[in-house]
């Protein structure tokens, strides 16, 4: 990632914590959430290690065609699993924006700054833009209403549907800062 240093740590923090948590959402009773958590954090632990600063590391050109790969395939995978449920859909943009960064990364002479093709990098981050706004939505509690049937609480903090979609809402943010960047 190329812009401030000390932004471009916290972002590798932020999606590395993300990440660690995604994982041990994977140990949930439902595996629809442990599939999608297993997705999640391999987009948390692949945004930590694409955001870490260039001034820090300057990846090889092996390292942007690895990254490629490994969200290729997880494009495939989230296209296969999108037949079971839309919220895959999203894993797909993520992963393809992956892909594309890493891509652009790859094509740029001498390991140094890419630039993408601008109208793939706005259609992205209005995509990303309006993904983080409707997340953020998601969170802001709705009063009770009178009469309305009590949730049972979760059988554990992994569980905890307000937990999964601030993870998703940090992931989003982190995925914007990241195309600002290309």
């Amino acid at each position: 990632m190329h812009g401030p240093v000390s932004a471009g740590w916290l972002l590798v923090a932020l999606c590395a914590v993300t990440g660690g948590y995604c994982l041990l959402r994977m140990r949930s009773a439902v595996a629809e959430q442990r599939r999608a958590a297993g997705g999640e954090a391999l987009m948390g632990f692949g945004m930590a290690a694409m955001a870490v600063p260039a001034a820090a590391v300057t990846p090889p050109r092996w390292a942007w065609l690895f990254y490629a790969l490994v969200f290729g395939t997880a494009a495939v995978r989230a296209l296969w699993a999108a037949r079971a449920s839309a919220h895959h859909l999203h894993h797909l943009v993520g992963a393809l924006a992956m892909v594309y960064m890493a891509a652009v990364m790859a094509a740029a002479p001498g390991g140094g700054h890419g630039t993408g093709l601008p109208l793939v990098t706005g259609a992205l981050l209005g995509y990303f833009a309006g993904y983080v706004v409707w997340a953020g939505l998601r969170l802001v509690p709705v009063p009770a209403t009178p009469g309305a049937p009590v949730r049972a609480g979760a059988t554990g903090w992994g569980d905890r549907p307000e937990l999964a979609r601030a993870c998703r809402l940090s992931m989003g943010i982190g995925m914007f800062a990241m195309l600002l960047t290309v």
